[in-house]
């Protein structure tokens, strides 16, 4: 009760907001210390570019992050984070193309960025040990991201991909546990056909041997029309699926994605 009177009304217990108001609203006030948050999408789907904005936003909120990583640098991924955050084409960002308009919004996002509380570790994949051994080396955190599941190594012995993803994953919901976290993990889909009637994710196409559905807290999805159906689906469209969610409704938001910023927007409150 205590903790209950001490929130500020219209704000979620120990809510970790995720940066998007309408996933927000959906979820309660945002992510909830102890839950473990799946992310599911397509190869290329943008799964990387909405966890990092995830990030920056809940660290810009003052929440303590830390990201792992297991397929970019962190130089890789602070470049895109100056381009989501200064509006400017990675390419051109890296290739040092940049007028002098951009070059500003670029210093700027910079200055933003540089005191936020994220930090940025690699992820080997060769034990699962390195993401509880990231987490000890840091101070104590609010929000967890892991790029991917299937980089973060399997605690046990397994002899087929669906074993290892399943022991990962019972492993990761026992971390955010102890750790007392609110832990994004990433993942592939390994059952999902892009050929099928409708090619929305579903809680089926994690695979895992339906481990997913049953110990993740909340699930999302990405489904971006346009790379099924390029005529019909309208250009940066973005619905994120929100296929599980123990403590709320289910549903789906509307978000905008810009591919050359590598940057997602809310639909309800564009512009941040």
């Amino acid at each position: 009760m205590a903790r209950i009177d001490a929130a500020p009304p219209g704000t979620s217990i120990e809510a970790i907001t995720t940066g998007f108001p309408s996933l927000d609203r959906l979820l309660g006030g945002g992510f909830r210390r102890q839950d473990l948050v799946m992310l599911g999408g397509d190869v290329g789907s943008g799964k990387s570019s909405f966890a990092l904005a995830m990030a920056l936003r809940s660290a810009e909120a003052g929440m303590p992050v830390t990201y792992l990583s297991g397929e970019m640098s962190e130089s890789r991924l602070m470049e895109r984070a100056l381009a989501l955050e200064g509006r400017v084409r990675v390419d051109a960002l890296r290739g040092g193309d940049l007028d002098e308009v951009s070059r500003a919004a670029v210093g700027a996002a910079a200055l933003r960025l540089r005191d936020l509380p994220l930090r940025i570790r690699p992820l080997a994949g060769h034990r699962f040990a390195e993401v509880a051994a990231a987490l000890e080396a840091s101070p104590p955190q609010g929000l967890v991201v892991v790029d991917d599941l299937q980089l973060a190594g399997s605690p046990a012995e397994a002899a087929s991909g669906e074993d290892r993803a399943a022991a990962t994953v019972r492993a990761l919901k026992g971390l955010a546990l102890s750790a007392n976290v609110a832990l994004l993990a990433l993942a592939q889909l390994p059952r999902f056909r892009a050929g099928r009637r409708d090619p929305r994710p579903t809680l089926d196409d994690f695979g895992a041997h339906g481990v997913v559905k049953q110990v993740a807290d909340v699930v999302l999805s990405i489904y971006r029309e346009e790379m099924y159906r390029p005529a019909a689906g309208m250009e940066g469209a973005v619905e994120l699926i929100v296929s599980k969610n123990r403590n709320g409704p289910t549903g789906y938001l509307d978000l905008y994605f810009y591919s050359h910023w590598l940057r997602f927007e809310d639909m309800l409150d564009p512009d941040r």
